[in-house]
């Protein structure tokens, strides 16, 4: 252990240079112009494995690898002839050597000092064993990586690339370290990439490059591929870095362009099917309405008729599914809409004594909903339009669509004509539409209301699983 030095001992500058060298943190050696050394601190003696009696008067070469030795008395002269504080072997890996021979990564800085004896230098080192272990395992990380990794420094010039890297763009690492980052970008993206890297240094963090746009690299041959990059700032001893992650995304895109084409074909396809439904229930609606004309029994007139309305009602809803740009779906108001004006024109319906109220919200149903639920608007307003109202009477059929909650539907549709007459057994009719209304009302899974007068009012609560308001 070093003796120890008290302050009020302390008369001249050597003795204050002496306490400050003995208190540093860092391995402090003191040698004169010959390279001899003329004191060390404790840190030192730690470091080396040396005492400072074992050191004294040594030349500083005991402490270095023999391989850098040869070289070491020029570098000592070349520095004592410009005589100023800087790192020492500035761009190279230092090492030093303990007692027992091993070798150890250092971090070394040099000032001169001058004294009545002559000028001294005064060589501060720092063992970087821990943080050269660092930096290997991120070395061993990046190489590792399945992606290319390219880290570019302040200027955008390239100090790192990963054996990815070399494999993505088919360049050795040789020719791409000390070049420009634009090496590997297409020409036509090149003029404005400086600016782009500048603005992102003014406030850099880890995120995606190009946000929102297609990114592309250029391989050595000369061909372009698609990438993705990923930014990540680094600050090291050397300035601001930039670790630059890039993948190939060559066979997403390929995949994403056949599910489009896969989507468009679906979707054509689709548009194909609901055309000729509709276009096969429009010739179904054709065949009874020219069966019906050839009849003159009013009652199966009628029946036809009933038919012709429910084919249209499903042929309306393929018909809006056609025109549709989303067939997951149907746009539920205007079928409601459509269907009224259809049977108001099936039945001629004197406006001027029936009004018929429609109010909906935004309401966009599947299609296993919509038919059924199609279905039973068509029964039900047929029944208002034919049996609610005497021959000269005038009243309103309402029909509501609302949300009573995000998945819970209610359809609502009344008149203040006759009633039900209460002797009508409505659970066990023999009437198809009401049988009809009872039927499809199950199959959606929809609770059903009917309030017989005053008004007649059919209440049908829908559940409806995964589907919004509009």
């Amino acid at each position: 252990m070093p003796p120890l030095i008290r302050l009020d001992n302390l008369n001249n500058t050597e003795e204050m240079m002496h306490l400050a060298v003995e208190a540093s943190p860092n391995g402090m050696v003191i040698t004169n112009r010959e390279g001899i050394i003329v004191m060390v601190n404790s840190t030192t003696e730690r470091l080396f494995g040396y005492s400072r009696q074992e050191l004294i008067g040594q030349s500083v070469e005991i402490l270095i690898p023999e391989r850098f030795t040869h070289h070491h008395p020029s570098y000592r002269e070349s520095y004592l002839s410009e005589s100023k504080s800087r790192p020492m072997g500035h761009g190279r890996d230092l090492y030093g050597l303990r007692k027992n021979g091993n070798e150890f990564p250092v971090e070394v800085g040099l000032n001169p000092v001058e004294t009545n004896h002559g000028v001294f230098v005064l060589a501060a080192i720092v063992d970087i064993t821990d943080r050269k272990h660092a930096e290997e395992m991120i070395h061993l990380a990046v190489e590792a990586s399945p992606n290319g990794m390219v880290m570019t420094n302040y200027d955008g010039v390239i100090v790192m690339v990963n054996s990815t890297t070399e494999m993505l763009f088919g360049y050795r690492r040789e020719e791409l370290i000390g070049r420009p980052i634009e090496i590997l970008i297409p020409e036509s993206h090149r003029s404005s990439h400086p600016e782009l890297r500048k603005n992102y240094l003014k406030q850099p963090s880890a995120r995606a490059m190009g946000h929102g746009r297609d990114l592309y690299g250029l391989h050595k041959g000369g061909k372009e591929f698609p990438v993705e990059v990923g930014l990540n700032p680094i600050r090291t001893p050397q300035g601001m870095m930039v670790l630059a992650s890039v993948i190939d995304i060559t066979e997403r895109k390929n995949q994403e362009q056949q599910l489009m084409a896969a989507l468009k074909e679906k979707d054509l396809l689709l548009a194909e099917i609901h055309h000729r439904v509709k276009n096969n229930l429009q010739i179904i609606d054709s065949l009874l309405g020219i069966q019906s004309d050839i009849l003159f029994n009013e009652s199966a007139i009628s029946i036809l008729k009933e038919s012709q309305n429910r084919v249209k009602s499903m042929a309306l809803i393929h018909q809006i599914l056609y025109e549709s740009s989303d067939f997951s779906s149907v746009d539920f108001s205007s079928v409601i809409q459509l269907l009224v004006n259809s049977l108001a024109s099936s039945y001629a319906l004197d406006s001027s004594r029936i009004q018929v109220n429609i109010d909906t919200d935004p309401v966009f149903l599947p299609i296993d909903i919509s038919i059924p639920l199609g279905l039973i608007i068509n029964e039900l307003c047929s029944n208002a339009i034919k049996y609610a109202f005497a021959e000269h009477d005038s009243g309103n059929i309402d029909i509501s669509l609302k949300y009573l909650e995000p998945a819970v539907l209610q359809l609502y549709i009344a008149d203040n004509g006759i009633g039900i007459p209460e002797d009508f057994d409505i659970e066990n009719s023999s009437s198809l539409g009401l049988q009809l209304v009872q039927l499809l009302s199950e199959q959606i899974s929809a609770e059903l209301t009917i309030q017989r007068k005053n008004p007649t009012r059919f209440i049908l609560n829908i559940p409806i699983q995964g589907v919004q308001p509009g």
